[in-house]
């Protein structure tokens, strides 16, 4: 009752007129979405669509490079591997807005003697030239807003990995030893092949939740036209009593998340009936 059944009232709210709080009128068919994506003004809802795809591309990749990356060293064996464990793990324990009210101090966009964050400390080391505007750069501004991001959630891949590193067998290794494998090859063959189902994991875990991305940007820029993201514009349109168009770009946003969902779904299902 609580997922299918608000599911389907949010599918025929979608179709319907209901644009004020006065209630629907009637039905309208697929009407609020072709307006979406063919009227709506200044292309709105494509233009967040677009931070959509630059925030979720820069998002996963950054997170799965660095969750690697970290997973690899530990693995590797490295000193006091528990407190740094800890380290990288310790920003997922943080609340989105939380990180994002520190974020949004540390990608302050002025720069010069007004500047603050990060561009301070940049002109204090004499590096004027990495300033940047951060998540106000009209071109790349959703990809600033992706490290707050890639920050907190790297951690959690690195843990994915580790598990992953850990669980392949001893053998193995073993064997590509006294096979004469060099640690590449040994990598490069045997290892990194078992840790597909890992990374097949993080990646469905990544890209729902960089589609629901709605409190850090909300909390680092605020309801910025620059970057607006789908869940920012249904909290946006439902302020107005928009429910029609707010149920309509809901229903977009599931049907993306079902396009990674159930692909992931079916091949776990038909993983499990060949074992």
């Amino acid at each position: 009752m609580f997922v299918y059944g608000l599911i389907a009232w949010t599918i025929k709210v979608s179709v319907s007129d209901e644009h004020t709080a006065l209630g629907s009128k009637g039905f309208v068919g697929l009407d609020n979405y072709t307006y979406l994506f063919t009227e709506d003004i200044n292309d709105r809802f494509l233009h967040s669509l677009k931070n959509l795809l630059i925030f979720t591309v820069v998002f996963i990749a950054g997170a799965m490079l660095l969750g690697l990356l970290w997973a690899y060293l530990l693995e590797r064996g490295v000193r006091g591997e528990g407190l740094f464990r800890t380290v990288y793990l310790f920003p997922m324990a943080v609340s989105f807005i939380a990180s994002g009210v520190v974020w949004r101090w540390l990608m302050n966009p002025n720069q010069g003697e007004n500047a603050g964050g990060l561009n301070a400390v940049f002109g204090g080391l004499h590096l004027d030239f990495l300033q940047n505007p951060w998540w106000t750069d009209p071109d790349w501004g959703m990809a600033a807003m992706a490290v707050p991001a890639v920050w907190q959630l790297s951690g959690y891949v690195m843990a994915l990995f580790l598990a992953g590193f850990r669980g392949i067998s001893a053998e193995l290794r073993e064997a590509a030893a006294m096979d004469g494998a060099s640690t590449y090859r040994l990598y490069r063959n045997v290892i990194f092949p078992q840790l597909t189902p890992v990374a097949l994991s993080a990646l469905i875990i990544l890209g729902h939740m960089s589609m629901k991305m709605f409190d850090l940007i909300m909390s680092v820029s605020g309801p910025q036209w620059l970057t607006e993201v789908p869940a920012v514009y249904v909290w946006q349109a439902l302020l107005t009593s928009d429910y029609a168009k707010a149920a309509a770009i809901s229903v977009v946003l599931l049907l993306l998340v079902a396009v990674v969902i159930v692909p992931y779904l079916v091949w776990t299902q038909r993983t499990e009936k060949t074992r």
